[in-house]
């Protein structure tokens, strides 16, 4: 869970991956839609594979 983070001062304290302003319901929501992580990753190339498995992690717990 390094990955995600949650601040008040960034996106109204929605779950980012860490170090952007990329919420986390966004790429799942890609991902629900069929994007795959090929194209997720074009899409927002500031993030990896291992941030997008983060994102689902944290839906997961």
């Amino acid at each position: 869970m390094e990955r995600i983070e949650s601040n008040p001062k960034v996106m109204f304290g929605k779950p980012v991956i860490k170090g952007t302003r990329i919420p986390v319901d966004i790429i799942l929501e890609k991902l629900a839609y069929g994007h795959s992580v090929a194209n997720i990753l074009v899409d927002y190339p500031t993030i990896n594979s291992e941030d997008i498995s983060a994102c689902l992690l944290y839906y997961i717990v």
